[in-house]
């Protein structure tokens, strides 16, 4: 099955940008729409972004209009380009191959983002923003 290799985590002073990259073994959209999701300790995994195969792109509320996900169909790579970052965007963010059944949009999905059978999810990059 697909294997996902995150990269890009970091830190940076509020206002700053961080781009992440989320590299496949295989071209997962037959089976998988992509996104990216982040945990802050404690707290429940929470819905980003999310891509479909065709381009199509939503986004959870708290991040429209600084968050953009992107993909490269040729290498499989899917980006999470992240600009006007708050302290509140602190956490670690995963990419997600997420079963075709739960695509939805980001809202949505974390009704079902606990479920075992949900996604194949990658290692994790952990994101700090300062203020």
């Amino acid at each position: 099955h697909v294997e996902l290799v995150e990269s890009g985590g970091g830190s940076v002073q509020s206002g700053g940008s961080l781009r992440l990259s989320c590299a496949a073994t295989e071209n997962p959209y037959s089976d998988y729409c992509m996104g990216w999701f982040r945990q802050v300790e404690g707290m429940q995994r929470e819905g980003v972004a999310v891509i479909e195969g065709d381009g199509t792109t939503t986004y959870a509320d708290l991040v429209k209009g600084r968050f953009t996900i992107s993909q490269d169909s040729g290498k499989n790579v899917v980006y999470l380009q992240m600009n006007s970052l708050k302290p509140e965007d602190t956490a670690m963010y995963y990419c997600a191959a997420v079963q075709r059944a739960f695509c939805y949009t980001p809202a949505a999905m974390n009704y079902w983002v606990d479920r075992s059978d949900f996604a194949i999810w990658g290692q994790g990059t952990q994101v700090t923003v300062s203020s």
